[in-house]
């Protein structure tokens, strides 16, 4: 903490700018310590606490700027992208999918202070093509938001970091090793998380080449996606039939018999599909797969495809 005071009176407002920038595009450096000491100087006089706010709402907005874009470029491929730089585990993009499907645009206002959530969210922003001006007003209403909270906690509680950085000072080596190992301590549980995940994530996949090829032969399988049900009504495999991924249970007794399904999603690693696809098989059905690269990769192979094609970035027309 003394060293993180040293680099605030060395430079400036310049290192929120920098750090609130790179947490928010997605490196691992938590900005709320900053903020935090910021705040702390701001109780001091030595910042204006609106200028402070005002710096780590521009640095978050750019930022998010650039995942709305990538969204909207790239499809929900942006989201895999997003889980490889997250220490979470894959689910967190099915959550956040969630949570952006049932609130929409005005869960960005919290979405900063919702672990895993936030850089999501601004990527489905752009996936789903909300309105810019809008993204921009709720982003920015939730980014001073979580940036204010920073800089109140600082200016609250500048006695509380005074002693803190003393009781840091005192420790010497000892508290900055204490503060490594709590660190290293929580990347490896992250890790370990992740890796169970991955375990569960292990099940039969088939290509979009081999399932094209078994449609063509007049062997089709009973295709069902598992995407929100936005997407599904927007695109979807030809024929594909929609259960909740959240009531699997439900929407197995509504599905027709069949020797053979194949579940597809549109998440890293097929995560969504493959833990449907493992309870499909407890409720009978003996020969489930989950379709490698989702619906992103048969679109982009050009198969049939109902409603608009997801590789396609054209705007929509206006509802």
């Amino acid at each position: 903490m003394q060293a993180l005071i040293s680099l605030i009176e060395q430079y400036g407002l310049a290192l929120v700018f920098a750090n609130v920038l790179l947490l928010q595009l997605g490196a691992p450096l938590p900005a709320y310590p900053t903020l935090i000491a910021v705040g702390a100087l701001a109780a001091a006089g030595v910042y204006p606490p609106a200028l402070v706010v005002a710096v780590a709402v521009v640095a978050s907005l750019i930022a998010d700027l650039v995942w709305y874009f990538v969204g909207r470029r790239v499809g929900h491929r942006a989201l895999g992208l997003m889980c490889r730089l997250s220490l979470s585990p894959d689910s967190c993009v099915r959550q956040s999918e969630s949570i952006y499907e049932r609130f929409g645009p005005p869960s960005l206002m919290v979405a900063k202070f919702i672990p895993g959530y936030s850089a999501i969210a601004t990527s489905m922003a752009g996936i789903v093509r909300t309105r810019r001006a809008e993204f921009v007003l709720f982003t920015a209403i939730g980014a001073a938001l979580w940036a204010g909270v920073g800089v109140a906690l600082g200016w609250i509680f500048r006695d509380a970091v005074a002693e803190v950085l003393a009781a840091l000072e005192q420790a010497g080596r000892i508290g900055v090793l204490l503060i490594a190992a709590g660190l290293a301590l929580f990347i490896a549980a992250k890790a370990w998380k992740r890796y169970q995940f991955r375990q569960q994530l292990k099940h039969p996949r088939v290509s979009v080449e081999e399932l094209n090829e078994m449609i063509a032969a007049g062997h089709r399988p009973l295709v069902v996606d598992v995407r929100m049900a936005s997407s599904h009504a927007e695109s979807r495999i030809a024929g594909a039939l929609w259960i909740d991924s959240k009531a699997v249970e439900r929407g197995a007794r509504d599905l027709p018999a069949a020797d053979e399904v194949i579940v597809y999603c549109a998440c890293p690693n097929e995560a969504s599909a493959v833990l449907v696809a493992r309870q499909l098989m407890k409720h009978g059905f003996s020969r489930v797969r989950a379709l490698q690269g989702g619906m992103d990769a048969w679109a982009a192979a050009g198969y049939p495809v109902e409603g608009r094609d997801p590789t396609d970035d054209r705007p929509r027309p206006a509802a």
